[in-house]
């Protein structure tokens, strides 16, 4: 049986963008919810969240765009970053602690102390681009985690798996020219953020490291499975990753608002299944999983659920 990290924090609850946004505290409390009713929560070893100290923040995201944050972040109501993105008094913070608990997971994973961890964090990072807020993300919390491997624990080579329902753009163009990271995308198409198309491979050393997967609206279990053991195990396998990290976006959800994808709670172990064979092949076993999108409460609950209960049986 797996050993598996959680890591979260009360403060991920502090951020909210206004009444009605789709990315809401109450995402975090279904899944907390979800876990407790299951007796998965007491399965998992507690993970704490620490905040991201900045140097490993400007490995990814420019200095000036930090600053920004720091002087529109509000000391009341909201500040907005673009037209789906805002800032309120605990935005900030709690994007520190998103980003810091990433590294938190990573460390518990590189000492041993678990074998994969889940990260139900928020904001969520993958649109967050090195310049610029976007699509609900603040900060992009797989590409600074993947940096942190890199430089702190010194790994060579790291594979970012995203899953979620939209394309990981702000991940994407991290690491775009980086043969050191493989990125993996599987996403709804044409749909936002617009990017993410077959052609998008890399660019001069990084050719070849990106490996786009748009799919059509409809999609579900078999076609995720089939697309995942056909072009992301080859990939991995060539690739050799020294660790495994998720953009774990429950979006693509059968019953989830923002998409029109098929896949269900068991479609989503499928896909955890494949991805934890990988590491067991080739990173000693080692997951991140990071919390992206999912909007349908109970589906998202139902589905890290299910990716965490994966987990342990591995």
């Amino acid at each position: 049986m797996g050993r598996v990290g959680l890591v979260t924090d009360t403060a991920y609850l502090d951020h909210e963008m206004g009444s009605g946004h789709p990315e809401s505290p109450d995402r975090l409390r279904a899944i907390q919810a979800r876990l407790l009713s299951t007796g998965t929560s007491d399965r998992l070893i507690q993970l704490p969240a620490q905040s991201a100290q900045k140097k490993w923040i400007e490995l990814v995201h420019e200095t000036s765009y930090i600053k920004k944050l720091e002087t529109k972040s509000p000391s009341s109501g909201y500040a907005s970053l673009d037209a789906d993105t805002t800032l309120c008094p605990g935005s900030l913070r709690a994007a520190y602690l998103a980003a810091g608990g990433a590294m938190a997971a990573a460390d518990a994973v590189m000492a041993g102390q678990v074998d994969h961890a889940f990260c139900a964090v928020r904001p969520p990072g993958h649109h967050a681009e090195g310049d610029r807020a976007m699509g609900f993300c603040v900060f992009n919390n797989v590409a600074i985690v993947a940096k942190y491997l890199q430089e702190h624990h010194g790994l060579e080579r790291v594979l970012i798996v995203d899953w979620d329902v939209h394309h990981g753009n702000g991940t994407q163009h991290t690491f775009f020219e980086d043969p050191s990271v493989l990125f993996f995308s599987t996403h709804q198409f044409p749909f936002y953020p617009g990017t993410g198309t077959a052609t998008e491979t890399g660019r001069g050393d990084g050719n070849g490291m990106t490996v786009n997967v748009p799919m059509p609206g409809g999609q579900g279990d078999e076609e995720y499975r089939e697309i995942f053991q056909r072009v992301l195990v080859p990939a991995a396998n060539q690739f050799k990753p020294d660790c495994v990290i998720i953009s774990a976006g429950f979006d693509a959800h059968h019953n989830d608002p923002l998409a029109s994808m098929n896949l269900t709670e068991t479609g989503y172990a499928d896909l955890t299944r494949i991805v934890l064979d990988i590491a067991a092949h080739h990173a000693a076993g080692r997951v991140i999983s990071c919390l992206e999108g999912g909007y349908h409460l109970q589906g998202l609950a139902q589905s890290v659920d299910q990716h965490l209960l994966t987990m342990l049986e591995a």
